[in-house]
């Protein structure tokens, strides 16, 4: 098995959770050589992209390609539990959703088949993967049990609404209190929005980089696993892009396609846009908290959509 080699993107989220984090990272190798031994894995080198664990690909006894994962400790403000993205994965049950081989709880540790490339990585146009991502979560969206321990969109969005002004805050006001006014606003209005009638289980963080070739097709890994409305979904893909939304006219890009979005989905462009404000501002304030530059750009983008709306 190679040496352990922690991409910084995960290095970064382990470093704030503390000592938790510490003893992960130290236990790191063992974990790794225990699961490999027990599930009888040839474990490669680690796969990049991701932040929320250690993941590596690897080669089953047969000889299948397949994909190990050990998440990170739960406890990180706006970062997924591991319980919510099995429990996600295991209602997906392969429709939509990286398919799950294996689990560990104990470990937190899962064994996934072994997907393509991501949608982030394919060189195609925004437009294009506009139409993937819909695509993709329209085949995942699904009703499941009222019984199901998902956190419901009226608590996320409640959620946000809090961390965006205490993290504002704390973190020295890094963007003009009126976008902070506008992404609250918006966090309350999605909140009075919910419908448990209609709510159905959302991927919750559908980036282009959690979009992978299946096939001719794609499927999702990495789910936050929400009840929620389908524009939460849509919205996700609207915190990225932020190069071409910068080097353009963010306002009139960030509308087409948000308007794409809705007639791909038949959803509408108000909602998804509402979500994905509250979505860029909280993730930019959550990546400044890290230290990531990335944060910066994403609330320079909110910040020039605070004079507008669809």
């Amino acid at each position: 098995m190679r040496a352990i080699d922690v991409p910084e993107a995960v290095r970064r989220k382990v470093a704030a959770l503390g000592l938790e984090g510490e003893r992960w990272l130290e236990q790191l190798e063992r974990t790794v050589e225990g699961l490999a031994r027990d599930w009888g894995l040839s474990v490669g080198a680690a796969l990049t992209g991701g932040s929320g664990g250690y993941v590596a690909g690897a080669v089953a006894a047969d000889g299948t390609d397949v994909v190990l994962k050990v998440a990170i400790p739960d406890g990180l403000e706006g970062n997924s539990p591991f319980m919510t993205e099995l429990r996600t994965l295991r209602l997906g049950d392969g429709r939509g959703y990286v398919r799950v081989i294996r689990s560990d709880e104990d470990r937190r540790a899962l064994l996934l088949e072994r997907l393509g490339a991501p949608l982030a990585d394919l060189g195609l146009p925004v437009e294009s993967q506009i139409d993937a991502i819909t695509n993709t979560l329209r085949l995942a969206w699904r009703q499941v049990p009222a019984s199901t321990p998902l956190r419901t969109g009226a608590e996320q969005a409640g959620f946000l609404e809090g961390f965006i002004g205490r993290t504002w805050e704390d973190g020295g006001r890094p963007c003009p209190e009126p976008t902070i006014d506008r992404a609250v606003a918006y966090a309350r209005s999605r909140r009075d929005a919910f419908d448990a009638a209609t709510a159905v289980m959302v991927h919750g963080d559908a980036h282009p980089a959690n979009v992978l070739q299946a096939g001719p097709a794609f499927k999702l890994i990495d789910p936050d696993g929400m009840l929620s409305e389908p524009a939460h979904d849509l919205a996700i893909p609207l915190r990225d892009w932020t190069d071409e939304l910068l080097a353009a006219d963010p306002v009139e890009l960030g509308l087409r396609w948000c308007t794409r979005l809705g007639e791909r989905a038949g959803v509408s462009p108000q909602a998804i846009w509402e979500w994905a404000f509250v979505e860029r501002v909280s993730t930019g304030l959550f990546l400044v908290q890290l230290g990531d530059p990335l944060g910066t750009r994403l609330l320079d983008v909110a910040t020039h959509w605070t004079a507008t709306q669809p």
